[in-house]
């Protein structure tokens, strides 16, 4: 079986012809797709122009969990299955969330910086940073990745409230988006990017923050309105931000967000630990092996044609 992994990486599994190709490299990605049957996505758009090209295609495996970059109606009108791998990167996105809350409470663009310049202890009390124990975290979302997070997050003392579709009335720390909003030192955001939750956070939502507030985005970028973010961040109003996504990517150099010291920033890399990639091809192979065999796919979200 020939498979595609579409990122820049050698892997082998027994029993597979697998090949790889960067993300960047489209020229290389178009010639491979005649003979390809599975494509193993990362983040690079795939959609019916691709699909078309692969006429021998039967599924394509994302490496993760959000599919928002696949075209899953072209796949669905195809017959190829599509499967995702929900929770196999939740450690790695859980830490690296926690990792960019400490970054922006503490400060580390701006003494980064001011250390490479050679500057030694600051005088200013702007660069004073701050703790996490004692403050109120919202999660804008209750999945795996949330979940680790707040044990993480309760641990040090912090008080973690979130929301989530599913109203919880029995759960004191759910909230509406809004009252969560008002109560939260710091929001971090855990929900996929579909049309209802595009833009979720606007500039009337960022507004209800408390003055002060952080704002942490290891999910899909264009949950926020990154020109009201960025509005709000360099007005002072909010305090930082941690991203390690964007609406636009990779990031552009013209991006605003860019030119402000109280912003860490990562390239969508959240998930990328040597123990993910593990978990990740596990799951690929064994899909693949499913579907050689014409077994039931693991996590199917289009199921393969049955001719």
């Amino acid at each position: 079986m020939r498979v595609l992994l579409h990122y820049d990486m050698d892997h082998a599994e027994p029993g597979l012809d697998i090949v790889s190709c960067s993300e960047q490299d489209d020229d290389r990605f178009t010639a491979l797709l005649p003979d390809t049957e599975v494509i193993w996505h990362v983040l690079r758009p795939l959609g019916a122009a691709d699909m078309d090209r692969a006429p021998r295609l039967r599924l394509i495996q994302k490496l993760g969990t959000g599919v928002n970059t696949i075209d899953l109606d072209a796949a669905a009108e195809r017959g190829i299955a599509v499967a995702n791998m929900p929770g196999r990167n939740a450690q790695a996105v859980a830490e690296t969330s926690l990792l960019l809350m400490l970054a922006a409470l503490r400060k580390m663009v701006a003494f980064d910086a001011r250390t490479r310049r050679g500057e030694g202890w600051p005088a200013d009390r702007a660069l004073v940073g701050g703790e996490l124990r004692g403050r109120t975290v919202g999660l804008l979302g209750a999945g795996e990745i949330a979940g680790l997070l707040r044990g993480m997050l309760e641990a040090i003392g912090a008080r973690v409230v979130y929301t989530s579709r599913r109203r919880r009335r029995d759960d004191p720390s759910w909230m509406p988006l809004d009252d969560l909003l008002r109560t939260s030192d710091i929001v971090s955001v855990h929900i996929p990017l579909t049309e209802g939750t595009h833009h979720l956070l606007n500039a009337d939502r960022l507004a209800l923050l408390p003055p002060g507030a952080i704002v942490v985005n290891t999910a899909r970028g264009a949950v926020i309105d990154e020109s009201a973010l960025a509005a709000a961040l360099k007005s002072g109003r909010l305090a930082g931000a941690g991203l390690d996504v964007f609406e636009t990517e990779p990031l552009e150099e013209a991006n605003p967000l860019l030119a402000l010291e109280n912003v860490v920033v990562m390239p969508h890399v959240a998930w990328l630990t040597r123990e993910t990639w593990a978990r990740y091809f596990a799951v690929a192979a064994e899909n693949c092996r499913r579907l050689s065999r014409g077994e039931p796919l693991l996590h199917p979200l289009v199921q393969p044609s049955s001719s």
